[in-house]
């Protein structure tokens, strides 16, 4: 019987959710968007369909488009002309327009767009999150990737994931030609994880750390049970409450993943997650992967929780897969079982003869043996061997005193909100990580001028 207690997951996973044939779906998609004249939750986005509960899953609609997973531009925009009638149909409490809301601050700029903290008008004037959608080509129309981070924030409801309230708009006026900004609305958090651990007057003892870890790992074993990878996991993207509730966020790179299909193997994009929290399977070429690659991120903050900064820090694809071996050892198929043959792995120069040392490296800053132990399994090399969420809720890192701990009263020492993006630098030599942002795409970082880091 397991010893810890977990909210088990009561929305169907996206991959349950089909109900047609791979034929229909596949007529639907081939069908041209603006031939249509209807807008029918049913016949035209069964994407976005939940109450109808019709349509192809996520993971279905990822995989169609153009070859190896890349969709084509024409398939996955909606027009401008078409995209208030597909908003005003779509499930969920439609706001007509974000003036209902005044920003107060900017507390995010990340790769897909920029976050204000924002307080209703009217009513409760509670404060919210507004996620900008950033629109990369306005002739082309409403990005799929917001599309795709709507439904899955639609499906996900759980304590330790960031709540989705509405959408929003700006009015389409002439000064802004008829064009609408489009904001996604959240409960606002006060802070998020990078931005706590960069401030040295936050202090979080064991029971704390056990704390954020337990509730990280819980988020994850929720969007794993349904079916959803995260794929960009890192301390930027770990919300925290003033009342101490973690939330997972930033779903603008997840997606339903499934079993592989009549024996073939899965072929998702490997040009996820930032570089600094990226597991050595993507960087080695793997597109069939799934949850160890949240969990390898999951590591990667735990890790953060003592050392304050990232323990990896390489300015390529490279430098990373090096950093990577001299931690966790070099990749051969004695510790990764057919390693040899990832796509990338003969095109990589990689450094042999490397000893694992993560116990040895994180010992000095991590003294909770348990929690090295847990470390250890989260940072596996080989994915089939990390530890899931699940498992790791039960390890007795989470069981031994001290018990983890309520975040409430420590956080409450500290009234300014602290976000990645405001912070100052984490330490003298260090240098500001809200500067170093991957693009998640590219993989390349916006700074070149540091040196690598390993712990």
């Amino acid at each position: 019987m397991f010893r810890y207690s977990v909210t088990i997951p009561t929305q169907p996973s996206l991959a349950a959710q089909q109900t047609q044939t791979t034929s229909e779906a596949r007529t639907r998609e081939s069908q041209n968007f603006s031939q249509r004249n209807c807008y029918s939750r049913k016949q035209n986005f069964p994407l976005l369909s939940h109450r109808s509960g019709r349509g192809m899953s996520a993971a279905e609609h990822t995989s169609t488009g153009t070859s190896g997973g890349q969709m084509s531009t024409s398939s996955t925009m909606l027009s401008l002309a078409d995209k208030q009638k597909y908003i005003e149909n779509y499930d969920f409490p439609y706001c007509d327009e974000s003036s209902k809301y005044e920003k107060v601050t900017k507390i995010g700029q990340g790769t897909f767009g920029e976050v204000f903290k924002a307080r209703e008008k009217k009513s409760t004037k509670k404060f919210v999150a507004l996620k900008k959608v950033l629109m990369e080509n306005e002739k082309e129309g409403f990005p799929i990737t917001a599309l795709r981070e709507i439904r899955i924030l639609q499906l996900l409801k759980h304590e330790n994931v960031v709540n989705l309230i509405e959408i929003c708009r700006t009015k389409a006026t002439a000064q802004n030609r008829y064009r609408s900004t489009f904001y996604l609305v959240f409960d606002f958090c006060e802070h998020d994880l990078a931005g706590l651990l960069s401030n040295i007057n936050v202090k979080f003892n064991l029971g704390e750390i056990k704390k954020v870890m337990q509730q990280l790992l819980n988020g994850l074993y929720y969007i794993h049970s349904n079916k959803i990878l995260h794929r960009d996991m890192k301390a930027a993207n770990v919300l925290i409450t003033k009342n101490g509730v973690l939330k997972l966020a930033d779903f603008g790179l997840a997606r339903a993943f499934s079993v592989s299909k009549n024996g073939l193997p899965n072929r998702y994009t490997n040009r996820v997650v930032t570089l600094w929290y990226r597991p050595p399977e993507l960087l080695l070429g793997d597109r069939n992967y799934g949850p160890p690659v949240d969990m390898w991120g999951a590591g990667c903050i735990m890790a953060e929780m003592w050392t304050r900064s990232p323990i990896m820090q390489g300015a390529t694809e490279q430098q990373q897969l090096i950093l990577i071996s001299q931690l966790c050892g070099s990749f051969t198929n004695d510790v990764w079982a057919d390693v040899e043959n990832l796509e990338l792995f003969h095109k990589m120069e990689l450094p042999m003869g490397h000893k694992r040392k993560v116990r040895e490296r994180l010992r000095p800053y991590v003294k909770d043996p348990h929690g090295i132990d847990l470390l250890d399994y989260l940072l596996m090399l080989d994915p089939k061997k990390r530890i899931d969420a699940d498992t790791a809720l039960n390890h007795d890192f989470f069981w031994t005193d001290p018990m983890p701990c309520d975040l409430s009263k420590m956080l409450s020492q500290h009234t300014q909100s602290m976000f990645e993006y405001l912070t100052p630098p984490r330490r003298p030599g260090h240098i500001r990580h809200y500067q170093q942002q991957m693009v998640n795409m590219q993989a390349k970082p916006q700074d070149n001028s540091y040196q690598d880091r390993v712990y």
